[in-house]
């Protein structure tokens, strides 16, 4: 098996593949658990650097203080207005 970004395995067969992309993992576990009614985990090696990036400034880490409050990512709330 080659190694994609995304790799999900079932725990309750020897169902195990990997993906380039986080849809196509999500298509192929859905429909793993709908057809066999197995419960599948899933790894993320690797995602977008961009969207490393949103979760590093909103601090999805949870590690208090980790937050970047300087990131545009986290001025949704600021109306056009107020700009």
């Amino acid at each position: 098996m080659d190694e994609g970004n995304v790799v999900i395995a079932c725990r309750n067969c020897e169902f195990r593949e990997s993906f380039a992309n986080l849809g196509t993992a999500r298509t192929a576990l859905s429909d793993h658990e709908s057809a066999t009614d197995h419960g599948v985990d899933w790894q993320i090696n690797r995602v977008a650097a961009g969207v490393e990036r949103a979760g590093a400034d909103a601090s999805v880490c949870g590690v208090p203080g980790c937050e970047s409050p300087d990131s545009p990512l986290l001025d949704w709330t600021q109306s056009d207005s107020e700009s």
